[in-house]
């Protein structure tokens, strides 16, 4: 019998020792939330601006309106579709080991994953631009216009990345090494155009790792590394993928 590529899939998933998760903006879309570029993007409607750092500082109340009606009243509505469970099932499952994720808005964790380094941070959460104290978002906060710390009263600002920031060292190192130990990547919803966590796959694949990759259409990975294209929408091909692999334990 000639299997297809969700079997083939299944199959280096349960033979293999370390598999990771790769995901962005295309997981999150089927959660309704849109991806930032590209047709029907935000910021086809919003001008990215208002995530400039600079812009932030020297703008915290035009900011902040922007940021609360795009992250916390229409992001704070979605919630986890197939791909995110399916993800959470294969680590429950003893099968994967984490899930990298580009994504800020918290649904992988929400959907019962526990092993989850978010590479451009998490809009659920608050860090204090003076004290760094952090808090989880909450409506009490999110009431100031800008919120402010509880703890000594300066500008809080949402715990993910703006343009001017870095990468958060410890979700950049842990993503690092899970691209040096892992066997196979699971690269679902990112056309790999986002730098530096287009890279990561990348890395990955330097060091040997399978690449299975989830996505409607053919990305910048999928001609030079990937070696099981699943041509679909991720929450669609992700249930199948765990369903396979819950056939053949």
């Amino acid at each position: 019998m000639v299997q297809n590529n969700v079997q083939k899939a299944a199959d280096l998933i349960l033979h293999s020792e370390h598999v990771t998760g790769f995901t962005g903006a295309g997981v999150s879309v089927e959660s309704g939330i849109p991806p930032f570029r590209g047709e029907d993007g935000l910021w086809e409607k919003y001008d990215p601006g208002i995530l400039d750092l600079d812009f932030f500082y020297s703008n915290p109340e035009k900011s902040w309106s922007v940021i609360k009606e795009i992250f916390y009243e229409f992001f704070g509505k979605a919630k986890p579709n197939n791909a995110h469970k399916a993800l959470a099932e294969l680590e429950d499952m003893g099968l994967l080991k984490s899930v990298i994720t580009q994504n800020i808005d918290n649904l992988h964790q929400e959907a019962g994953s526990q092993v989850v380094y978010e590479f451009h941070g998490n809009s659920k959460k608050m860090v204090c631009t003076n004290c760094d104290s952090n808090y989880d978002v909450s409506n009490e906060i999110l009431r100031g216009n800008p919120p402010k710390c509880p703890q000594c009263g300066s500008l809080l600002k949402p715990d993910f990345i703006f343009f001017g920031e870095t990468i958060p060292e410890y979700a950049y190192k842990k993503s690092v090494e899970e691209a040096q130990n892992a066997d196979v990547f699971i690269v679902i919803g990112t056309m790999g155009e986002v730098v530096p966590a287009s890279l990561i796959p990348q890395m990955a694949k330097e060091n040997g790792t399978k690449i299975i990759e989830v996505n409607p259409t053919p990305s910048l990975y999928t001609g030079q590394m990937t070696d099981i294209f699943l041509q679909g929408r991720a929450g669609e091909k992700m249930k199948e993928l765990a369903d396979q692999v819950k056939l053949k334990i």
